[in-house]
């Protein structure tokens, strides 16, 4: 398999690569720790590309590649309940976990132990990301991004995952034109219009954005009171209903 070079900057992921290659030549187990989505099994994968990569929800396929191989990624390692049973000895065992129940038991099962941040706390990974995930993704939908990605935007609550959910979304909306918005609201409406006060219930899917938008941009009520034809005291209205204030 192909090496490739894992995306980021940050000191900590720095740090965590080059500690773990200083032990590709090493019959030693190491073990990397962090939140679900925040790149551990392709950051292990760039150092031990030929490494035998097992799930350890599989018990049957791990046993048996622990009596095959002298090359192991264990990934899922929360899953596994017996570590004390497992044979590390004369191997280059590394262990991918999203979670620990017994740091004793860990510290004295590995010879190493590693702890990935989330993206959070490693913004400067957080732009070379984006870049490659918006290369990846408007190749995948052919388009060309008519903007560039919005950082501010972006949602991290679940590392990589959200962040290319974010990424998707900003490229797949600035593409759309006038009648393609109009379909999506209809498509909405169509399922959600019912009642006795639909109008006023659902008027605010126009008039929010819209206003908001225009503050956004012209940064006063008075030229968006101009631009939008209405009286200053109806857009101050307008706003407080809608929370913009």
């Amino acid at each position: 398999m192909e090496e490739k070079q894992y995306i980021g900057q940050s000191q900590e992921i720095k740090s965590i690569i080059k500690n773990l290659t200083l032990t590709q030549s090493l019959y030693i187990s190491s073990i990397l720790i962090g939140e679900p989505h925040t790149g551990k099994k392709e950051l292990i994968r760039s150092i031990f590309p030929k490494a035998v990569y097992i799930n350890a929800s599989n018990h049957k396929e791990l046993e048996r590649a622990l009596d095959s191989y002298n090359e192991v990624v264990i990934y899922n390692f929360e899953a596994i309940n017996n570590i004390n049973q497992l044979n590390f000895e004369n191997k280059r065992i590394i262990a991918i976990a999203n979670s620990v129940q017994n740091s004793a038991l860990i510290e004295e099962k590995f010879a190493f132990i590693y702890h990935m941040p989330p993206l959070r706390e490693r913004m400067d990974d957080v732009p070379l990301l984006i870049r490659h995930f918006t290369e990846e993704i408007s190749k995948l939908l052919m388009i060309s991004p008519k903007k560039t990605i919005d950082q501010d935007k972006i949602n991290l609550s679940e590392n990589i995952k959200s962040l290319k959910a974010s990424i998707y979304k900003q490229l797949i909306t600035s593409t759309l034109n006038a009648k393609e918005i109009e379909q999506i609201l209809f498509d909405y409406l169509y399922e959600q219009i019912d009642g006795n006060n639909a109008y006023r219930e659902h008027i605010g899917l126009y008039e929010r954005p819209l206003i908001q938008a225009g503050l956004a941009k012209f940064k006063s009520q008075l030229k968006l009171s101009s631009v939008l034809g209405l009286n200053r005291n109806t857009l101050r209205k307008k706003i407080h209903e809608h929370n913009l204030d």
